[in-house]
């Protein structure tokens, strides 16, 4: 047994005052004569064994009493853990506030159940403690100790948020204020505790003692949209385009009769009624039709209950009405290029000789085709550098009497393989790369009679060993014909022969050149972005809307209007919208108050998972480190009794304030029964 006040123990010099009073009766005795003194000492010796027996137990309760006294004052406890907690004490306490948090148990939220076990904590400390609270959206105004009453204001704010992080991310935010202070530092995290934000390696040894509450409920089903994309690099006008739909069952037990569908601009369309084993992913494809170029918006819906956060999906596309391509040639433009864009609607071609360049329209373009230079002069170079890099495609063919020595510098600037030497045997293609973009879904199945380009005149390659290149098409004899390399955010698509039909039959031979030179121009390094994950910090870029002057961006929906961080990048934007982003939907984008982009935007799909640690497993993460702590349900229900415990031991000062009340009312009784 340990005391909280040692000093106290001075005290028990009081129990000289009952013994005092006990040896020197104070009492005055009264003399009365009698005539016979025989019966008068026989009485007397009796009542004096009585009284003594009487004094002495008075006596007894009396130093009991005052003991008792004494013992509550020092406040004695039997030591639970390794040290009890003395001086101030700063309290950390995280509420999770995610979605999963709004799973029912006896149809009361679980996050009212995390808030009162929260202001539990606050009311076991004192006045005098420091105290924080936290929640998933880290806000600046949380970063600080505040008083008790200040605390508890903050638990009434606290709703629930799109914003989840990882139980170590709130443990290493709690540890930024702590760091600020030398005194006990007590954290406690309040949450149903789901796997997916506690991997079990995340908890690492710290000078913070850290206290695990789990509020859970049963397991509960939940059927999510996954994700949503395009299968190609952007949706095209009049197109049968293939968006793809990944639907996931959360839960460990399987679901019957789930329900999807999607809807464009406002038009829904059932796409599938599916059963989804346990924990299983499937993926629909629906094919949208777009007649209008624009931007339009999109929702996926699927039918789940009870948790409906992660229900919809939205996805925001623009459908080009253009596809505009620049060919730079040193001779005259090639007829059948002309006439392949002239046939195929939505593109666009222009013509620029090489002694004519205008390179401030260059970023104007989706596509540049360079056509039979003689040599790439370093101011073209850098230019065609300049915007792969920001995300431009290049498609070239050499000229037939091509200087190496230029054509490789630029080769060598951008980190791609390089021109060998000019073959003129005559060589056939013969292999197609149907894995990829460009001829993915050209032919329905492939065919021996398909027509294949020939050329008299090309030239050989040869590429570095980290170059990245991808084969398109390559010769019977193993060469390359027409290679893919990524050049920054853009591509370049090279060919090794010239243009010319005089050496090079591929502008005769429609049903590749033609899907060739299409897909080339729709294609892109990445997939165009469709929608936002709604997290703390989020950060895209503009697609080619950067103009000089003075200019705003702004995101606006039908609630709330705000202007973004906004960072040039070559002749993009970079757009940060910190964390002003709070509900899923449609949202546009502004720039001087006229719309030129809209933006979709989502709840992480992290909390889907309802997949929790139970207390028997948090049990286990506390046996594998000391400084972890778990309050279990049972615990939960004298919460304030059990922290008490926990940073002070066993208190006893109340049960000596009983034994004193005892001691002193045995002591009445025996003055006032015993006679």
């Amino acid at each position: 047994m340990h005391f909280l006040y040692p000093y106290f123990l001075w005290a028990l010099t009081a129990i000289s005052i009952p013994v005092i009073i006990h040896l020197f009766q104070f009492r005055k005795f009264k003399k009365i004569y009698f005539t016979n003194v025989r019966l008068l000492k026989e009485i007397k010796d009796e009542t004096t064994n009585r009284n003594k027996l009487k004094h002495l137990l008075i006596l007894l309760s009396r130093i009991l009493a005052v003991s008792a006294l004494v013992f509550a004052f020092a406040q004695p406890f039997i030591p639970q853990g390794d040290s009890v907690k003395s001086g101030l004490n700063h309290v950390s306490v995280f509420v999770d506030n995610s979605f999963s948090m709004s799973a029912g148990r006896n149809d009361i939220p679980l996050l009212d159940y995390a808030k009162d076990k929260a202001r539990a904590v606050i009311n076991a400390y004192t006045d005098r403690d420091k105290f924080q609270i936290i929640t998933n959206d880290f806000e600046g105004k949380h970063q600080r100790f505040v008083s008790r009453e200040d605390a508890l204001n903050f638990i009434d704010d606290i709703e629930l948020t799109p914003n989840v992080h990882t139980i170590d991310q709130v443990i290493n935010r709690q540890s930024q204020l702590f760091s600020t202070v030398a005194d006990n530092k007590i954290c406690y995290i309040i949450s149903d505790f789901q796997k997916s934000i506690l991997p079990a390696e995340a908890i690492k040894d710290t000078t913070i003692e850290i206290n695990f509450l789990p509020v859970q409920t049963s397991q509960l089903s939940n059927v999510s949209i996954d994700s949503v994309w395009f299968d190609g690099p952007v949706p095209f006008i009049n197109q049968m385009n293939k968006l793809i739909i990944r639907t996931k069952n959360n839960s460990n037990r399987p679901v019957e009769q789930v329900k999807i569908s999607f809807s464009k601009d406002g038009q829904e369309k059932p796409v599938s009624v599916r059963d989804l084993d346990a924990g299983a992913s499937v993926t629909d494809t629906v094919s949208v039709s777009v007649s209008q170029s624009g931007w339009h918006q999109g929702v996926v819906k699927v039918t789940d209950y009870p948790i409906l956060f992660d229900n919809d999906y939205y996805i925001a596309f623009h459908v080009p009405d253009t596809i505009k391509t620049l060919m730079i040639s040193a001779s005259a433009p090639s007829r059948y290029m002309d006439a392949l864009f002239k046939g195929i609607k939505n593109l666009s071609l222009s013509n620029q000789n090489i002694n004519q360049l205008q390179y401030q329209q260059f970023p104007d373009y989706d596509l540049i085709i360079i056509n039979d230079l003689v040599q790439i002069t370093s101011g073209l170079a850098s230019e065609i550098k300049h915007y792969m890099q920001n995300g431009g495609k290049v498609l070239l063919f050499p000229g037939k009497s091509a200087d190496l020595n230029s054509y490789n510098g630029f080769f060598g600037t951008i980190g791609t393989g390089r021109l060998d030497k000019i073959n003129k045997n005559v060589r056939d293609v013969s292999g197609v790369n149907t894995d990829e973009f460009i001829f993915s879904d050209v032919f329905l199945k492939s065919s021996h009679n398909l027509k294949l380009p020939k050329v008299q005149l090309s030239y050989d390659v040869i590429n570095s060993m980290n170059s990245g290149v991808e084969r398109i098409l390559t010769f019977r004899d193993g060469g390359t014909f027409l290679s893919k390399n990524k050049v920054g955010d853009g591509l370049l698509y090279m060919c090794t022969a010239p243009l010319d039909n005089e050496v090079n039959d591929l502008v005769l031979n429609a049903e590749i050149f033609v899907p060739m030179v299409y897909k080339i121009a729709i294609s892109g390094t990445k997939q165009k972005t469709i929608s936002h994950t709604i997290t703390n910090h989020i950060v895209f870029e503009t697609d080619n809307m950067r103009k000089t002057g003075d200019f705003t961006y702004k995101v606006k929906n039908e609630n709330s209007e705000f202007i973004p961080g906004q960072m040039p990048k070559g002749n993009k934007m970079v757009l940060d919208l910190n964390a002003q982003i709070k509900k899923s939907g449609f949202y546009d984008l502004l720039l001087d108050d006229r719309q030129v982009g809209k933006l979709a935007f989502n709840y992480n799909r992290k909390e889907s998972d309802l997949t929790i640690y139970e207390e028997k497993e948090l049990v286990s993460l506390e046996a594998s480190n000391p400084k972890i702590k778990v309050i279990g349900e049972v615990l939960q229900a004298d919460i304030t009794n059990a922290i008490s415990e926990k940073d002070n031991g066993i208190v006893l000062w109340k049960w000596f304030v009983i034994l004193a009340l005892i001691f002193l009312a045995t002591e009445t009784l025996l003055i006032r029964l015993l006679k």
